[in-house]
């Protein structure tokens, strides 16, 4: 997650939980609502980001050991031929 996307994401649950409580504290039900959207919008895209980061490095893992797996039956089946 970029530094942008964190502050984004940061101002708007802030943003959110202001609206949340302004609209508590003077009886706008419409106005708690929308902050309470806003943000739970902002937990949703850093969660969803998260996810992408721990999908992008698991594949990366994932990549890295398949290499390793092929790297060693390269050697084997050279073992082999060698014999």
């Amino acid at each position: 997650m970029s530094f942008e996307e964190k502050m984004d994401n940061a101002k708007n649950r802030v943003a959110g939980k202001a609206k949340e409580i302004g609209g508590k504290v003077t009886g706008n039900k419409e106005r708690e609502a929308e902050g309470k959207a806003q943000s739970m919008m902002a937990k949703v895209k850093d969660n969803a980001i998260h996810a992408k980061e721990n999908i992008e490095e698991t594949a990366d893992n994932v990549k890295d050991s398949a290499k390793g797996f092929v790297k060693g039956a390269r050697e084997d089946s050279q073992k082999e031929i060698d014999k």
